[in-house]
């Protein structure tokens, strides 16, 4: 015979950043809530974020470093729960950390400490958290959501979908938010991988044998632009460059690389007045891996010394360094994007409260719902962020 249905004042779905935050915040404030996952392990990819480390939040947080079909919807959110918040969080928990570059605030001992600190704060509100179920059904009806796992029944007034996107599968990544969301009337925004690897083909190939070699660049979309490290792979490009501009690349979209970002204009032909009788491999070796440096001079195509070279040909030259063009034909695709860009359409949701607009008791939090930070921090500082808010009216 069945057990009884148990009753919550509100269930969350998802037991990774987002959830666990809301969770804790609501527990705390006097709610009974229950944290569902099918995962064995709470905080999965907590876990498994900034090599172990979990770059937890970044300073520099702003609206205008999240993408959203709505990039106001993230405004509100971000205002109310911010970084030196959860630093604070961090702080009372003694957790040692440190600043990387750009703003990114990392732990200096292991990513573990942040789980850890997030159920902690779930016990001390009382959250009841159940791992490894399998939600089977959900369904709504007289005011109330019912969520069946395993062999048990819950019900609450309030419904968290915190299941994330399917970013990462191998560590449980599902798109169950999305099937959630359109089961009760969400649009969803089509999702694609973001923050992933750009593979290349054909001629863009012949860059295949430099695997391994990173030098650091400025790349460029549209007018979009990020200055950090490009890595070249078997299979294409990486690095925080590329996975930054990554978020914006659409498919059949060229992106361009300036592969020295600290040489001013004109430089070659200074270089050529200088010394005139070095070759551009030596010139460009000067500046650029030894590899990379041999590779891009035999693309220019401009033997013998710079001396020999008419300075429209050097200027050209420069002009392909500052801007050299690559079309990707697709990405390492979900199994290696750090997160989704796309998801539950803001359209349907309370930017104030993550509530749908539609159907009281329903939210949507974290990487489930459109909105998609840079690297760094960012996408935990919207779960933390979200989280926090949706915990406020449940």
């Amino acid at each position: 015979m069945a057990s009884p249905a148990e009753t919550y004042d509100a269930i969350v779905l998802g037991a990774g950043g987002a959830g666990l935050m809301c969770a804790a915040v609501a527990g705390q404030r006097g709610r009974r809530i229950l944290v569902i996952d099918h995962a064995d392990q709470a905080g999965k990819k907590i876990l498994i974020s900034g090599g172990g480390r979990c770059n937890f939040t970044n300073i520099h947080t702003a609206p205008d470093r999240y993408l959203s079909a709505n990039p106001h919807f993230a405004k509100s959110a971000l205002g109310r729960y911010t970084p030196q918040d959860f630093l604070g969080l961090v702080e009372r928990h003694g957790i040692a950390w440190h600043e990387k570059t750009l703003g990114q605030l990392f732990c200096d001992q292991s990513a573990r400490q942040i789980v850890a600190m997030l159920l902690a704060e779930c016990e001390a509100g009382g959250v009841a958290i159940r791992l490894g179920h399998a939600i089977a059904a959900v369904t709504h009806a007289d005011g109330r959501y019912c969520v069946t796992h395993g062999d048990r029944t819950a019900t609450a007034p309030a419904l968290v979908i915190a299941t994330g996107g399917p970013s990462i599968p191998k560590i449980g990544a599902t798109a169950l938010a999305y099937d959630l969301a359109r089961q009760f009337g969400l649009k969803v925004v089509e999702p694609r991988p973001a923050l992933v690897p750009l593979t290349l083909g054909g001629e863009e190939l012949l860059f295949r044998s430099l695997s391994g070699v990173s030098t650091e660049v400025i790349a460029r979309h549209g007018k979009t632009a990020f200055r950090e490290a490009a890595l070249l792979t078997h299979r294409g490009l990486s690095g925080p460059a590329i996975l930054q501009i990554s978020s914006y690349w659409r498919h059949g979209d060229a992106i361009a690389l300036d592969l020295l970002p600290d040489q001013p204009q004109g430089w070659l032909t200074e270089a050529k007045r200088g010394r005139p009788r070095a070759t551009l491999t030596q010139c460009l070796r000067g500046h650029l891996p030894d590899r990379l440096a041999d590779a891009l001079a035999e693309r220019l195509a401009l033997p013998g010394d710079l001396g020999n070279i008419p300075d429209r040909k050097l200027q050209d030259a420069e002009r392909r360094l500052s801007a050299w063009p690559f079309t990707p034909n697709g990405t390492e695709g979900f199994a290696k994007a750090e997160v989704t860009i796309g998801g539950i359409s803001t359209a349907g949701l309370s930017s104030q409260t993550m509530e749908a607009r539609h159907l009281p008791g329903l939210y949507a939090i974290g990487e489930a719902v459109d909105v998609t930070g840079w690297l760094g921090g960012y996408n935990f500082q919207w779960a933390w962020a979200s989280g926090w808010v949706a915990a406020q009216y449940l």
